[in-house]
């Protein structure tokens, strides 16, 4: 993870979304996490469940999530 400044999850289906919270956790654990921005989207992906794994963005689509990525970088 070397230079990474953000890392963007999408989910397709409900019982893929609690892997974004894994990884988060993960990134938690690996002293990472403040080091990171967080995005995620995904159609049964919310606002709400991104303020609830403590995400720094959520994008209902592919192009709210270039312009939330560019946000979270600058």
């Amino acid at each position: 993870m070397e230079g990474a400044q953000i890392i963007c999850m999408s989910a397709l289906l409900t019982t893929t979304m609690s892997n974004m919270s894994t990884t988060i956790d993960a990134l938690k654990a690996a002293g990472q996490r403040e080091k990171v921005k967080v995005l995620i989207g995904g159609a049964p992906v919310t606002q709400e469940y991104a303020n609830q794994i403590g995400a720094d963005a959520f994008a209902p689509d592919a192009s709210s999530a270039v312009r939330a990525a560019r946000q979270l970088t600058q």
